[in-house]
């Protein structure tokens, strides 16, 4: 590799190749035909050669972003009552959303349930106030919203990859497999990912070993070499939300807001009419992921995700495009 590749303006260190790596240009059949209606229709796609982060965004990097620049991220910023008509002035504070187990579930439609947006929850205090990182620097960063992962690549002099870079990374060059590891969720029994066993939302057995996120690195890497690629958190793009994909998709060229993931104006939620917030593509789901809920822990899976919004189960990694493997910056 070339010695100029980690000369990048900005970047928190001299060299980050280390922590990155060079995905090949390629073809793969993008989506599902087999699973939720927004994964449809399954159709071939092109991508251009990138590097992609080797693990999540983890807290211990997110400090050093933050320690550089001083970002405040939306979390600990009071919302603008006039971007959310309608709501109560009480709730009217900075805070995100906690998932909370509850004790019981009565309508698993109504996440309501077991998300809280709780008041001085941020990405220094991922459960709430009292909660705190010192023990998770090698655990994902959660609760940054779209504008806090923006904010980290352009200080790391990168970007945030599209949804089908992002596809094609995780499914580590096997086209067209269920998981990003094969057919099969658990070989031989192996937990292969960081989700939920039990009945989510009230049993979590735990049987991968973690209750909520883990180290980024404490499960398989994929055929690429990447981590955390499948659970987790889930992970931003820069793709718009669209609610099916387009078929036979021209090649996916190194576009940081790619048309392709749908128009802004088609991306708002129908439910909340009078509240204009356009969404984006998560990918990869979460350790909130179970089989009795949201069974999205494979590469075609895709999620909404309002651009404001943060949660303790969201996070992301970045991409440096428009350069081979023996280029140079």
């Amino acid at each position: 590799m070339s010695q100029g590749f980690g000369q990048v303006e900005h970047a928190p260190e001299k060299d980050f190749t280390g922590d990155m790596v060079w995905i090949a240009e390629g073809a793969f059949s993008m989506g599902s035909d087999h699973h939720y209606p927004e994964e449809a229709p399954v159709h071939h796609v092109s991508v251009d050669g990138f590097w992609i982060d080797r693990t999540p965004v983890t807290n211990r990097q997110f400090k050093a972003f933050v320690n550089a620049t001083g970002h405040v991220t939306t979390a600990q910023i009071v919302p603008d009552p006039k971007d959310y008509p309608g709501a109560l002035a009480e709730m009217i504070y900075a805070g995100s959303l906690v998932f909370s187990p509850p004790p019981r579930v009565t309508d698993l439609c109504n996440f309501g349930q077991w998300w809280t947006f709780m008041k001085g929850a941020n990405w220094r205090h991922p459960y709430g106030p009292k909660s705190n990182i010192k023990e998770l620097d090698d655990h994902p960063v959660v609760h940054v919203s779209y504008s806090d992962a923006l904010a980290y690549a352009k200080w790391a002099g990168k970007e945030l990859p599209t949804e089908a870079e992002w596809e094609f990374a995780a499914r580590g060059g096997l086209d067209s497999e269920e998981y990003a590891w094969g057919h099969t969720f658990t070989p031989g029994g192996k937990h292969m990912a960081n989700t939920w066993q039990g009945n989510f939302p009230v049993q979590n057995l735990c049987e991968d070993g973690f209750e909520r996120t883990s180290p980024v690195t404490a499960f398989p890497p994929n055929g690429y070499g990447l981590y955390d690629m499948i659970g987790n958190v889930w992970e931003w793009t820069s793709d718009w939300w669209s609610q099916r994909h387009e078929a036979d998709v021209p090649k996916a060229c190194c576009i940081p807001h790619n048309p392709r993931g749908g128009r802004m104006d088609a991306s708002y939620d129908p439910t909340l009419p009078n509240i204009k917030i356009p969404r984006k593509v998560l990918k990869g789901g979460s350790h909130l992921c179970a089989p009795n809920y949201c069974r999205r822990y494979r590469p075609a899976a895709r999620h909404a995700e309002p651009v404001d919004t943060s949660t303790s189960h969201v996070g992301f990694r970045c991409v440096v495009r428009k350069m081979g493997i023996n280029d140079e910056l």
